[in-house]
């Protein structure tokens, strides 16, 4: 059995109450999924940033969106006899049985020069901006790709749920490139470099058939928008994972492959609630990474500091960014989707952790101590 990376250092490095909401009348419940990567001799990060109304009113629910005709935020007012509560983040209308989120996020840039203390925040935020943005921007990823940095995000609208691909050069200003995993499909994070001539991703399908869980896939592209050859990766391998799995960090290269970490989602127990995600290392082979070359047997990442376990959704840590620091690494990842945390690890004993093959020690009860 392999031995579980111990933390180096763990670190909460951004809450609720550090950052102004964006809309008027709104408060800021959640600084969460942020995105990293190394920039100007330090860190920047993509944070998700979730706002809800203050106003309240006797037997209705405030549920906000983007109105991208008008440019600005609005509130759709609905009585609670209307609906019907799935958890603290979303509720579903009993008329149509469409699902509708209590908030509304967006992306804050944020830069630390150490990697452990944010330092000061961009001037301009990443604002949903179209119809497919209409319930908001969520869980971006970050990627170097030659001179500019592209990131992946989640747009979120009735149409269902898409991943969208912007870029930047200085987190100044940002470009829109639309749509490139159509509903539902999330999870995406990008390669640094091209493989055989081509860009390479990691995504998830949100299966709605139920004959299986979300898994997560691989696919290629010429140009980072049309993207095929789509082969499943991994998924049903990962016990302890009883819901979903999907991709986390973008991959970073190593003499051993490239190296990444994914969630896990455990479905909850009897008495309720979300349930339990935990992170995982993956890797991949180099020259052919639809080849799985291992992964660690237990997550190197469960929910144990008070930030993690307590919040808007208990039992979480949700990594989106890796950022390499000579012989170390630091993980960048969200906490109880309340938080930002980063910790830092060991990169030989992440790498170390991985077991070649064989998938019959991941098992639920060894991770969450289950009979």
């Amino acid at each position: 059995m392999k031995t579980t990376p111990r933390r180096i250092l763990t670190r909460c490095l951004l809450r609720p109450a550090d950052v102004q909401p964006q809309f008027e009348r709104f408060e800021v419940i959640g600084t969460f999924n942020p995105a990293a990567i190394e920039f100007d001799d330090g860190v920047v990060l993509l944070v998700r940033v979730a706002e809800r109304p203050t106003e309240t009113r006797q037997r209705y629910v405030a549920l906000p969106y983007w109105n991208w005709q008008r440019g600005g935020v609005a509130i759709d007012w609905r009585r609670k006899d209307e609906v019907e509560p799935i958890d603290p983040r979303m509720v579903r209308i009993k008329s149509s049985g469409q699902i509708r989120l209590t908030f509304l996020s967006w992306l804050l840039v944020a830069f630390s020069r150490d990697g452990f203390t944010i330092d000061s925040f961009g001037e301009k935020a990443f604002l949903p901006a179209n119809r497919y943005e209409a319930f908001g921007v969520e869980d971006p990823r970050l990627t170097r790709i030659d001179d500019r940095f592209y990131f992946t995000y989640v747009a979120v609208s009735e149409h269902g749920v898409a991943t969208s691909l912007a870029s930047t050069a200085d987190f100044k200003s940002f470009e829109r490139h639309g749509i490139i995993f159509c509903p539902e499909n999330k999870d995406v994070v990008l390669f640094p470099e091209k493989i055989d001539s081509q860009y390479v991703a990691l995504h998830r399908p949100n299966m709605q058939s139920h004959f299986g869980i979300p898994e997560i896939w691989i696919a290629r592209s010429p140009d980072l928008y049309h993207w095929g050859n789509h082969r499943r990766l991994l998924g049903a391998e990962v016990a302890w994972a009883t819901a979903k799995i999907g991709g986390g960090t973008p991959p970073i290269r190593t003499d051993r492959g490239w190296l990444t970490l994914f969630h896990g989602h455990a479905r909850p127990d009897a008495g309720g609630g979300v349930g339990e995600y935990a992170a995982a290392a993956l890797l991949l082979d180099l020259d052919q990474p639809e080849r799985v070359i291992g992964f660690s047997p237990q997550p190197v990442m469960v929910a144990e500091k008070e930030f993690e376990r307590s919040g808007f959704l208990p039992d979480i840590v949700f990594p989106t960014g890796l950022v390499r620091r000579e012989d170390h690494l630091l993980v960048y990842y969200g906490a109880a989707d309340t938080a930002t945390g980063v910790a830092q690890y060991s990169l030989s004993d992440l790498a170390a952790s991985v077991t070649p093959g064989d998938w019959s020690i991941f098992r639920r009860e060894n991770v969450f101590g289950e009979k």
